[in-house]
């Protein structure tokens, strides 16, 4: 999936980390939180290493399609970590 304005997989594949390298580590995958303006800017919003959510360049991930019990888990493990 390569648009970014269609945020209903809520997980990214970090590809692209020049800048970023302590907030984000490439091949990683990434919970994207829908953020109209963001996408209106380029951006995605991103829960980082850091925990917190950030607006990083869309370019920088790529989208991807998991499956509904896939992402509750994923998004339940993150909270916990």
């Amino acid at each position: 999936m390569n648009k970014h304005d269609d945020l209903a997989t809520r997980f990214a594949v970090c590809v692209d980390n020049e800048g970023n390298e302590a907030s984000l580590e490439l091949g990683k995958l990434y919970e994207v939180i829908r953020d109209d303006e963001a996408v209106k800017h380029g951006y995605l919003r991103v829960i980082d290493e850091s925990g917190e959510d950030y607006w990083h360049a869309a370019k920088m991930f790529y989208l991807i399609e998991v499956p509904s019990e896939l992402a509750t888990t994923l998004h339940n493990l993150y909270r916990a970590a």
